[in-house]
């Protein structure tokens, strides 16, 4: 009810890019910069024709009521917006109104300047811009969204009938999932106000809240049904369940909420939206399996199992007797050592393209190439090189307009094109007061590679100190999107090392005060860490190489987004210790019993499997709907979560962790005396259910 607050771009931005957009906010009315491209292959701009099509979309983009700010090349003040060949023209304009509306505002502006390009076919004619990209941006991240949508409940729905064999058993976990995500979303609107929003929330509010919404009530679920089979009564099993896997969701919860809150470390309000709404949706998940979910099964009681699917109940086996399972445990058992090393290879080969890996902010490359705006802009970098993304360099002054600053500006653009790697049309905007300018500088490079980099540094460090710089008085930051790449990768190399510890050392903790054990934890972190070392990999020779380009449909910008590699740990470590929690609890369960610690990871592992199987098996393809999208970015984040799932379903859970505990045998529970004041948390395991009694035998009445 209280509406969406979005992130704005002055608070999503951070360093020195930070400091200017902050600038450009306090002294500047905030309104979305416009290009259009003029181009004929036989026509140059001295042609009537062609000033007559300048001069036709001029009258017609006046005539909506939406731009102010018009510079045509027509006019001799910009000149230099005519190309070396005289072919091409650019004409700049703002969009009227606050720059978060545009993307609605410049519909009619759109429509104009295709009305224009209609009425002159012998010109070229494209728009693009802040407000026309964010306008595609918003129509693709809708249509995709609702795609993804579309195929994550249906593909979930069947693989719980097929786990569970029952349709009201499989509805449960879906529909807990899915009141978590409603759930979550309302609460992070209210919390927008406070933090505001990212462009990513939605989706990562979905892909989490769909998996571990469906992970904590599976678990809970299958356990449920497990101890019911076995002779308990309805609400006995359910005790058990909360005594045990309810436990495992706690756990699980607590250490995927640790791992998220390192979010808020980083410093950027971006990671903070992200950060809010992914603990958000577990928050709910976990609240509502521990309340909700047991509620309903004392309401349903055996009627949990109705809507039996016939062929596929008669297939699924009892706890414990799966064949699959069964082998590849014996397998592993047997040669724990050589199971170990080939599993660990294989996860450090997979991991050895992260040496390589660089990261840039999302831009033009991350947006479908097919986007009428995104090819403009493509065509005005190749004519008018860092036109579209162009340094934004900005002055504060008491009076912009006084001589030694006029003076002082004339050197700086003679300096910038002195040095080779800034480019025409350099343009000046001062604002109303004459207290701030803004000088938009073309880069050379794309915006997000070397070249880009180095002729931001040579702006920073040489051009902008020796000529604005020299004047007493004035205040001069340099931003734009080479500069917000530049300085988010900064931020990030500062904070990351700090996140990591953070996150293994409180799930450390979590884990060593769950388990009362030193080695558990120990392993669980290192284990983790290769799975998702390896994901990174993965996700870096896909993208970032380019390997994956034809079969995931996208174009490599040679880079990973900025965001991705600290939000994929974040979430993984949270992630992966589902399983990992799930599986020790039965191991513990198991080894409490007998105090064997090969039968208990026999035990714990088969009972387990299938309901990790079927959970690892909804996740992966949840995250791999993403692969669906239009955004590159939501594609690296949809195929490199999907990818550390399966690795961590298969070889991790099926080998390393088996051979693992194998080779440590009674060491895995080692606590040294100094902790043993540790609290006992752990709950002790339950009693085997009574045997089921037969009904007394009645006297036959003759």
């Amino acid at each position: 009810m209280v509406g969406t607050a979005r992130l704005s771009n002055p608070d999503q931005s951070v360093g020195q890019d930070g400091q200017a957009e902050h600038m450009i906010a306090r002294d500047f009315t905030q309104n979305a910069h416009e290009y259009v491209l003029f181009e004929s292959g036989s026509l140059q701009v001295t042609a009537p024709a062609y000033q007559a099509a300048i001069g036709d979309l001029v009258t017609r983009i006046q005539a909506t009521g939406r731009v102010i700010n018009i510079r045509s090349p027509l006019e001799r003040a910009y000149a230099n917006q005519i190309s070396a060949n005289r072919h091409a023209a650019l004409l700049q304009f703002n969009i009227t109104g606050n720059i978060n509306d545009s993307a609605t505002t410049v519909v009619p502006v759109l429509a104009a300047v295709q009305a224009a390009a209609a009425a002159h076919p012998q010109i070229q004619i494209g728009e693009t811009g802040d407000a026309s990209v964010t306008k595609a941006v918003n129509d693709t991240v809708i249509r995709d969204l609702r795609r993804a949508e579309a195929l994550s409940f249906p593909i979930t729905l069947v693989v719980l009938l097929i786990a569970f064999g029952a349709v009201v058993a499989a509805l449960l976990p879906l529909g807990l999932a899915t009141m978590a995500i409603l759930a979550a979303t309302g609460l992070a609107a209210f919390t927008s106000h406070l933090s505001g929003a990212t462009e990513q929330a939605s989706a990562v509010m979905l892909l989490i809240g769909l998996a571990v919404g469906v992970d904590y009530s599976m678990f809970y679920v299958k356990r449920q049904r497990e101890e019911r089979a076995a002779g308990r009564p309805v609400l006995d099993s359910i005790e058990v369940a909360a005594a045990t896997s309810g436990r495992s969701v706690l756990i699980s919860g607590l250490t995927v909420l640790a791992a998220m809150s390192g979010m808020f470390l980083t410093g950027s309000k971006i990671f903070y939206g992200m950060g809010v709404a992914a603990m958000l949706v577990v928050a709910c998940a976990v609240i509502g399996s521990l309340t909700l979910l047991p509620a309903l099964l004392a309401l349903l009681g055996d009627r949990v199992n109705r809507g039996q699917i016939p062929y596929i109940s008669r297939l699924r086996r009892p706890a414990g007797q799966s064949r699959i399972w069964t082998a590849i445990l014996d397998r592993v058992l047997a040669r724990p050592a050589l199971t170990a090393c080939l599993a660990a290879g294989v996860l450090v080969a997979l991991a050895l393209p992260l040496f390589h890996l660089q990261t840039a902010l999302p831009g033009y490359s991350d947006l479908p190439q097919n986007t009428p705006a995104v090819q403009v802009h493509n065509r005005i970098q190749q004519i008018f090189p860092g036109g579209p993304a162009p340094a934004l360099v900005v002055v504060e002054a008491p009076d912009v307009t006084a001589p030694q600053v006029v003076a002082a500006g004339r050197a700086f653009e003679r300096a910038a094109l002195a040095s080779g790697q800034m480019y025409q049309p350099i343009t000046f905007i001062a604002n109303p007061a004459h207290t701030a300018l803004i000088i938009q500088v073309p880069l050379a490079g794309n915006g997000d590679n070397a070249a880009s980099d180095h002729a931001l540094a040579t702006l920073r460090d040489k051009v902008v100190p020796t000529t604005l710089g020299q004047v007493p008085g004035v205040r001069v930051d340099v931003g734009g999107e080479t500069a917000s790449t530049v300085d988010y990768n900064t931020l990030l190399g500062q904070r990351t090392g700090w996140v990591f510890a953070f996150v293994l050392l409180l799930a450390f903790v979590i884990l060593l005060i769950s388990f009362r054990s030193l080695v558990i934890p120990t392993m669980s972190v290192a284990l983790n860490l290769l799975s998702v070392g390896a994901a990174y990999g993965v996700v870096v020779a896909l993208f970032q190489w380019g390997w994956g380009q034809s079969l995931l449909n996208f174009t490599s910008a040679h880079s990973v987004a900025s965001w991705l590699p600290l939000f994929m740990f974040v979430v993984l470590f949270g992630l992966s210790m589902d399983y990992h929690v799930f599986i020790l609890s039965r191991i513990r369960e198991n080894y409490d019993r007998a105090h064997d610690t090969d039968r208990a990871v026999v035990r714990g592992i088969e009972t387990s499997a299938g309901v990790i199987t079927a959970a690892a098996i909804i996740m992966v393809f949840v995250f791999l709907t993403f692969e669906t999208m239009s955004m590159v970015q939501l594609k690296e984040m949809g195929v490199g979560l999907a990818v550390a799932v399966l690795l961590d379903a298969t070889i991790v859970r099926a080998l390393l962790l088996p051979a693992t505990m194998k080779l440590l045998g009674p060491r895995n529970w080692y606590l040294p005396r100094w902790l043993q004041w540790l609290p006992r948390v752990s709950q002790s395991a339950p009693p085997p259910p009574p045997p089921a009694r037969q009904p007394p035998k009645q006297p036959v009445t003759v």
